[in-house]
C-alpha cells in the first residue's frame, strides 16, 4: 500500500514537515493568544491546535504514500469475457494499450503518470508538494488532508495576528516581530493556494470530473464526441458529491460512460 518514503520525495516530505513545525514553533514562542493561554494554564486552545497540525501532517503523509490507484497488470475488473459483458457492442472508445508500461488494456479515465511510472485509476494529477499522483485510491483523503490544513491555516493566521506589537521605531518592530511577520506571510500565500486547491477540486467532483479530462479534454478520445457542456460521468451535484465522499469500491467507468452515451445518442 505505501511505497518507500526514502524515495525522491523524501527531501520534499521533510521541508513539508520542517516547515509546519518551524511556523507552529514560532506560534508558541511569540506573545501571541497561544502563549498567554498556556501560560495562564489554559490549554485546550494550545492542545486542540497542536492537535489539528499534527493531523495535518499525519493525512500529508497519507497522502503522499499511499496508492492512488496503480494499475500494476492486465487482471484487472473488467477484462476478458467480463470486458465483453461490460461493454455492448456500441460505437464507443475501446480501451487503449498504454505505451508506457505496456498494459493491454487502459481503463477508461485512466492515464500513465510520467514521474510514478504507472498507470492510474481515474488519474486527477500528479502533485509535486505530495510527490505522488492523486486518483481513484486518494482523492478523497486528498480534499480532507485540504480542508484539514486550510483549518489549521487559517487558525495559524488568528494567531499570528494576535502577536504584534507597537514599538517605537519601524526597525524596532521589524526586529520584535520579524519571524512572526515570515510566518505570517508564509502561511497567508499557503492559505491563498489551499483556497484555490480546495475550491477547484470541490467544484471538477460536483460534476465528476478530473483535473486532466477538465484541462485536456480535447485531446481524451471518450470525450471528443461531447461539447465542452457535456459530461457522460456527471449523475447531478448531489449523487456526484454521494459517490465520491461515500463510495468505498472501484467503479467501472465503462459502464457509466456506456449509460451516458446512450442517453447521449
Amino acid at each position: 500500500m505505501f511505497k518507500n518514503v526514502f524515495r525522491s520525495g523524501f527531501l520534499i516530505r521533510t521541508a513539508h514537515v520542517l516547515l509546519t513545525w518551524v511556523i507552529t514553533l514560532i506560534l508558541f514562542l511569540h506573545d501571541t493568544d497561544l502563549r498567554r493561554q498556556r501560560e495562564n494554564g489554559e490549554l485546550m486552545q494550545p492542545v486542540v491546535f497542536s492537535s489539528l497540525v499534527l493531523l495535518s501532517v499525519m493525512l500529508y503523509f497519507t497522502v503522499s504514500l499511499m496508492d492512488p490507484g496503480f494499475v500494476l497488470s492486465d487482471s484487472v475488473k473488467g477484462s476478458g469475457e467480463e470486458l465483453e459483458e461490460m461493454i455492448p457492442q456500441n460505437p464507443i472508445p475501446r480501451l487503449r494499450r498504454c505505451g508506457y508500461c505496456l498494459l493491454q488494456q487502459q481503463p477508461m479515465r485512466a492515464k500513465h503518470c510520467q514521474a510514478c511510472k504507472h498507470c492510474v485509476r481515474r488519474f486527477d494529477h500528479h502533485c509535486p508538494w505530495i510527490e505522488n499522483c492523486v486518483g481513484e485510491r486518494n482523492h478523497r483523503c486528498f480534499i480532507i488532508y485540504l480542508a484539514v490544513q486550510l483549518l489549521a491555516l487559517l487558525w495559524a493566521l488568528q494567531i499570528a495576528w494576535s502577536g504584534f506589537h507597537s514599538s517605537g521605531t519601524w526597525k524596532l518592530w521589524l526586529i520584535v516581530n520579524g519571524f512572526l511577520l515570515a510566518a505570517l506571510c508564509v502561511v497567508g500565500v499557503l492559505s491563498l493556494v489551499v483556497v484555490l486547491l480546495l475550491g477547484c477540486h470541490l467544484y471538477l467532483i460536483s460534476i465528476n470530473s478530473t483535473t486532466w479530462e477538465f484541462m485536456s479534454r480535447h485531446r481524451i478520445t471518450y470525450l471528443k464526441s461531447y461539447s465542452d457542456e457535456e459530461n457522460p460521468f456527471d449523475r447531478g451535484i448531489l449523487c456526484n458529491l454521494w459517490d465520491f465522499f461515500c463510495m468505498c469500491r472501484t467503479v467501472v467507468w465503462e459502464q457509466v460512460y456506456y449509460r451516458g452515451s446512450h442517453n447521449h445518442v
